[in-house]
């Protein structure tokens, strides 16, 4: 499984932006998806999983600011971050899970190469 990120950048707080996660090698369609984030010096951390059928759930600092959807037909995941904070600041992973059925955890995933989003 190959992942590649996209759609970080620097932005001002307030703003918004769409990253994109494009797999290969794989059927993304089959696998609960995730987006992970990290600050250098802390754990990586979970923000938002969409199950096979779409459904959704987001963790620690993304709740209701931030959404997960998927495209199955491009094999993309996309995550939607409004109201970017300073705080947001990070390299922000997509996941999937080396087993099927599951989702991405920290011990048991799939890394792409990161995207980082820098908030001022």
């Amino acid at each position: 499984v190959q992942l590649v990120e996209s759609g970080g950048g620097s932005v001002q707080a307030g703003n918004s932006l769409r990253l994109s996660c494009s797999a290969s090698g794989t059927k993304m369609v089959r696998y609960c998806m995730a987006w992970f984030r990290q600050v250098p010096g802390k754990e990586r951390e979970v923000v938002a999983t969409i199950d096979t059928d779409g459904g959704a759930n987001n963790y620690n600092s993304g709740k209701g600011r931030f959404a997960i959807f998927r495209d199955n037909a491009k094999n993309t995941v996309y995550m939607e971050m409004k109201h970017l904070k300073p705080e947001d600041t990070a390299m922000y992973y997509c996941a999937a899970p080396v087993l099927m059925g599951n989702c991405p955890t920290l011990d048991s995933a799939y890394w792409g190469q990161g995207t980082q989003v820098t908030v001022s």
